[in-house]
């Protein structure tokens, strides 16, 4: 039994925000995979690139930084150098610049000190879902998947409680700027350049850039030297500091990226659940099933649906002949869903291993800092939901995000049946 069958026609838009509001274009991209997997692609609002849609392919390339560049930009949307220089993170540099940057900050979110918080990520999911399961039907991305992640990124981050609602609103509407449910400022459908300097063109940037300069100042006043935030701002090796620029820009990626992949990836598995019920059942007897089940949920979900690269040299893939300068995006929505590398793709099997997803866009050094946290908040999450349902089913359609950069189901409303 599948999910979800794709309804695009086989040649979708990929550079259009529209193809991706019912749910990534899934006919399109296994068109791709089968029959042009190195295509190029014409753009109308900027350079024409290649879109890379096998697994193996992606896989091999993200790898190669030597020749497949992060320091031009990660978006589909071309930026001038200036642009690129005032937004951008480590997300958008090679190495060895990309480690130097890294490593303050690595150990904060590596598997051992992660672990540490599975006790407070239980407490949080048991306040949750009390809440929500005392309704029988309600949006669960509302309810659920989106109060998880934000209570945690003030745990980390050492944030008022009192402020994340507001810090996870403007997040949203940093990452999902092209979809009018999020921000008034739609990406393309706005001709302006008076935000072209901030994170994602947009202006939730410069409200949480204030932010963060507050909250540090605070922080600096009071001596608090705890969490991410004061690591970051630690001198190098060589002895260099994080500029005001690149601190926030990188404040504005932990509260959107820490947000949207656990957000997402639960509200997929929600979805899965009503779908392929006998999941609650698999859940429910626990086991070695949680050392795999979280990996399926979130290469189910797939919240980052692309990530561009520059070709640094020539490349040939395909008989083809990617050259010095080309904008190249690697299509982890297809990646994750090719048949070649996954028996039955669009099934959740819980027990899937090997599971070769590119969620966390695993092969390379820009590996999601994130993902043993987003790993720990979905099985901690699911084990705790199986408890307390019998069933779960849709009571209504689900609505994705108008985005093709960002994969998520924005409204998901269920009916429960407790246990």
């Amino acid at each position: 039994m599948t999910i979800w069958t794709p309804t695009d026609d086989g040649h979708a838009d990929l550079t259009s925000h529209d193809s991706f509001a019912k749910g990534a274009p899934h006919n399109t991209f296994a068109r791709l995979r089968r029959d042009d997997p190195a295509h190029w692609t014409t753009y109308d609002q900027g350079e024409d690139f290649w879109s890379i849609t096998r697994n193996a392919d992606i896989t091999e390339m993200n790898r190669n930084t030597a020749v497949f560049s992060s320091a031009r930009g990660i978006r589909m949307e071309d930026q001038s150098y200036e642009e690129y220089l005032a937004r951008r993170t480590f997300q958008e540099t090679d190495p060895p610049e990309h480690m130097m940057t890294r490593i303050k900050v690595a150990k904060a979110f590596s598997k051992p000190v992660i672990a540490q918080f599975e006790e407070d990520i239980r407490k949080l999911c048991d306040e949750i879902l009390d809440e929500a399961l005392a309704q029988d039907s309600f949006d669960a991305t509302k309810e659920i998947a989106r109060q998880l992640p934000m209570r945690m990124l003030g745990r980390i981050l050492g944030l008022p409680d009192e402020d994340l609602p507001w810090l996870v609103e403007k997040g949203d509407a940093l990452i999902a700027n092209t979809d009018p449910d999020f921000t008034d400022h739609v990406l393309d459908q706005m001709m302006t350049d008076e935000f072209r300097m901030m994170p994602f063109n947009s202006p939730a940037g410069a409200e949480l850039f204030q932010y963060a300069k507050k909250l540090m100042a605070d922080k600096d006043a009071s001596g608090d030297t705890s969490g991410v935030l004061h690591m970051i701002r630690q001198p190098a090796r060589d002895g260099s500091v994080i500029t005001e620029e690149e601190f926030r820009n990188f404040f504005c990626l932990l509260v959107a990226a820490g947000n949207d992949t656990t957000r997402y990836s639960i509200a997929a598995g929600i979805q899965a659940m009503c779908h392929q019920p006998e999941l609650i059942e698999q859940m429910q007897a626990g086991g070695d099933i949680w050392d795999t089940a979280p990996d399926e949920i979130i290469r189910w979900a797939t919240p980052a649906i692309y990530f561009r690269r520059t070709a640094m040299q020539d490349y040939e893939l395909h008989g083809k002949t990617i050259r010095e300068g080309d904008k190249v995006l690697f299509w982890w929505a297809s990646a994750n869903r090719d048949e070649a590398t996954f028996d039955d793709p669009f099934r959740v099997d819980l027990f899937r291993s090997p599971n070769k997803h590119l969620s966390f866009g695993q092969g390379g050094p820009h590996v999601c800092l994130g993902m043993w946290l987003a790993r720990l908040e979905v099985r901690v999450l699911f084990q705790e939901l199986a408890k307390r349902i019998k069933s779960v089913q849709a009571d209504g359609d689900h609505e994705f995000l108008r985005s093709n950069f960002v994969g998520g189901i924005k409204k998901l409303p269920v009916r429960i049946t407790r246990a």
